[in-house]
């Protein structure tokens, strides 16, 4: 990241701590800073509206944490949902969520190479037929919602995916589609930390 990146602000609206946080988002925040080594800087932006984090993150959690015991009845795996998002951060030419998501899908797919591909051009980059109705539905979601007809959801059923598996798509869509524009908002930076992550053998 340049000097001239590291020098802008957080965040146009400022940023609060995680120890000036409610104790439960507080709790929360700390537990991922923990497992990563930083905090991301997309919690220090939305802490400012701390019901609003606290919404985000439960949605968030509810999408893309996939549920040990099945009960979502949704098998994507972690490395598809990231890909989703990666691919309509992208599409919405979201920097930070395209920067921290194509991160955490280098890591989740063990491949150093995915994440750049999907983001720079999501529409030609050779996928497993799977992957591809994903990657494909996502992006019509995410860029002509209104024209999604019967013969789509087909197609995705066609290349194997389940009803609880297609709705996963589309709220997954929703949700960063709405992180993508606050990102915009407060014209976010990316953590320094996500650029490196990822890319190689560990």
């Amino acid at each position: 990241m340049s000097t001239a990146e590291t020098d802008r602000p957080v965040s146009r609206f400022g940023v609060v701590e995680p120890g000036d946080l409610p104790d439960d988002l507080r709790q929360r925040i700390e537990a991922i800073a923990e497992k990563s080594g930083f905090v991301p800087n997309v919690f220090l932006a939305l802490a400012r509206r701390p019901a609003e984090l606290r919404a985000f993150l439960d949605y968030h959690d509810a999408l893309m944490v996939p549920a040990e015991d099945g009960a979502s009845g949704s098998s994507l795996s972690a490395a598809e949902r990231e890909l989703i998002v990666v691919a309509t951060s992208g599409a919405n030419h979201c920097t930070y969520c395209v920067v921290a998501h194509g991160a955490i899908l280098r890591v989740r797919s063990r491949d150093p190479e995915l994440a750049d591909q999907v983001a720079a051009n999501p529409y030609g980059v050779a996928l497993d037929p799977r992957r591809r109705a994903i990657v494909d539905l996502a992006l019509l979601l995410a860029t002509d919602s209104a024209s999604l007809r019967d013969e789509d959801i087909d197609t995705a059923r066609d290349a194997g995916l389940t009803d609880e598996e297609i709705w996963d798509v589309g709220a997954i869509t929703a949700l960063f589609a709405m992180s993508n524009r606050l990102a915009h908002l407060t014209a976010l930076r990316p953590n320094p930390e996500f650029f490196l992550m990822g890319r190689l053998p560990r």
